[in-house]
């Protein structure tokens, strides 16, 4: 895959969700993830003492923040330019006007994908400033699924769809 696939975790409040899209991440080949607003970051590697979340982030990431590269952001736009500037497509994945079914979208490039708060979801301005809105259709009473399990089926879509372009 010539193409990158990058990862933004914004504003995830659960150290375990951030833990497991790691190891997703690790799983689905993304080149870089960026943590931006309060999301969890891992523990520097050998400290000595963790807190609570770094522990759960370490426990669900199983190695992966050792292997996939990430990168703190403190300014989201900024790095919505810089990789705009790469020519990165910036998708979100979130329900809503405008957004298009994760199955049909066919990405030209690299991809950064935008997932966000476990019960708000992706704040509504970085929705806005996104190039494509991605949503998995849900068939039950609950609107989403979790944010992980969402991440993990629409990297791995994107994965798929990459591939197959040759890309």
């Amino acid at each position: 895959m010539s193409h990158k696939l990058f990862l933004v975790l914004h504003d995830i409040r659960s150290a375990h969700n951030v833990g497991a899209m790691f190891r997703t991440a690790d799983g689905a080949g993304v080149s870089k993830i960026f943590l931006s607003g309060y999301t969890q970051e891992p523990a520097d590697p050998g400290k000595r003492w963790m807190t609570d979340a770094e522990k759960s982030l370490a426990k669900t990431a199983l190695g992966a923040e050792y292997s996939v590269s990430w990168e703190r952001v403190s300014d989201i736009g900024g790095l919505f330019s810089r990789l705009r500037a790469e020519g990165v497509a910036i998708v979100s994945l979130e329900t809503g006007e405008g957004s298009v079914d994760y199955r049909s979208f066919i990405p030209e490039g690299s991809v950064a994908l935008v997932v966000g708060n476990e019960t708000e979801g992706v704040d509504g301005d970085i929705v806005r400033e996104s190039d494509v809105v991605l949503e998995i259709p849900m068939r039950g009473a609950k609107e989403s699924l979790n944010v992980s399990v969402a991440a993990g089926i629409a990297l791995f879509s994107l994965v798929s769809t990459m591939e197959g372009k040759g890309g």
